[in-house]
């Protein structure tokens, strides 16, 4: 058949493609760390849970997110410092959901972007970031990092112009791991323009282990032009039922309410979340070991050399420039599928301990 001649917009057509991690082959047997999942499955009380939902999927979901909002609005007043809103404060008001937090990004993109508008971010950053841009219709200010994967905040504040609307901020940075502190955030947040939306991307919040942790909310609650984009993905392991929440002053989250795909958090997803949160602690600490590991394939890392970014995220970042794409098939031959980033260097999610093993294995050969 012909191919259609439907015309496409020329943004669309000149999309880089979002790479995914690799995948394990059907009946192949090897350690899955190129995705940044949690290699844990869920807690038996939150596959009961979905077991019992299933039961229920011949009916459409609450389409208001009633639910899931009030049980985020609770678990944002159980965590409130005493920096942001008090507790109590939060409400369902200030909450929005997406299928994953980069769906909900690509929302925000659309509520404030017209074609020829900029957005600032990091690069390398979260791969979706000029895809969304472009599909938004604005034009991508890709500011490089500074040393050892850290963003360049200084930098990402004089990119802005006249034309600028928002600004991302990924935190944990996605794929080399530093975190910003709470005291640079603010700083940052406090020198841009109140009509520029910047977006304090957390996708990784929970395996943060450092001083002066930003405390994202307390900042969202001095500066109406901040949204919070967090996710269920990573910490809680619901990568596969995909819901990420935007965190936001009430006209903006209403907003994201407005222009969100009706029903797109489905029935066993909303189940799931609200049982996660409930077993949070168990949850948590599942997260203390994955850290743990995290810091045990650091310091292998560093000891045989490497000059590996402090990670605070649940990867660890290899700079291997050159070398990437063969040292990512050596990988793959020998039963580890990481994540390659041809000519810059891989991204190794922290899995399980035997999986940390090889990778130090490997990694000794390649000093």
């Amino acid at each position: 058949m012909n191919d259609s001649r439907v015309q496409l917009r020329s943004a669309i057509s000149a999309l880089p493609s979002y790479v995914p991690g690799a995948r394990i082959p059907v009946g192949a047997s090897a350690y899955k760390v190129s995705s940044n999942e949690n290699p844990y499955p869920p807690l038996p009380s939150v596959v009961s849970v979905i077991a019992d939902a299933a039961n229920d999927i011949n009916r459409y979901p609450d389409m208001s997110n009633a639910d899931i909002s009030e049980a985020v609005a609770r678990f944002l007043n159980d965590t409130a410092s005493e920096a942001g809103l008090a507790k109590g404060e939060w409400t369902s008001e200030h909450v929005a959901f997406g299928t994953g937090s980069v769906a909900l990004l690509g929302h925000i993109l659309q509520l404030v972007v017209e074609p020829g508008d900029e957005v600032v971010f990091p690069w390398r950053s979260f791969e979706a970031y000029p895809i969304l841009t472009s599909v938004a219709g604005g034009t991508s200010v890709q500011v490089p990092l500074a040393a050892h994967g850290r963003l360049d905040l200084d930098a990402m504040r004089e990119a802005m112009t006249e034309r600028t609307r928002a600004v991302l901020v990924c935190t944990p940075n996605n794929p080399t791991g530093p975190a910003i502190t709470h005291t640079e955030a603010l700083d940052f947040v406090q020198s841009v323009p109140s009509n520029v939306l910047v977006v304090l991307d957390e996708a990784y919040l929970e395996f943060v282990r450092m001083d002066d942790a930003l405390d994202a909310l307390a900042i969202l609650a001095g500066f109406p032009n901040v949204v919070v984009l967090r996710t269920f993905s990573k910490a809680y392991g619901l990568a596969g039922l995909r819901v990420g929440y935007a965190v936001a002053r009430p006209r903006l989250a209403s907003a994201l309410r407005a222009t969100a795909t009706p029903f797109g958090i489905n029935l066993i997803a909303q189940h799931a979340v609200v049982a996660s949160l409930a077993a949070r602690d168990e949850l948590l600490a599942r997260v203390d070991t994955l850290v743990s590991e995290r810091e045990r394939m650091i310091t292998g890392l560093r000891e045989q050399g490497w000059d590996v970014p402090q990670s605070q995220g649940n990867f660890v970042w290899l700079d291997l420039g050159e070398r990437t794409t063969a040292i990512a098939a050596q990988c793959t031959a020998r039963g580890l599928l990481v994540r390659p980033f041809a000519g810059e260097g891989i991204r190794a999610s922290v899995g399980e301990p035997e999986a940390t093993d090889l990778l130090l294995e490997l990694s000794q050969g390649w000093v």
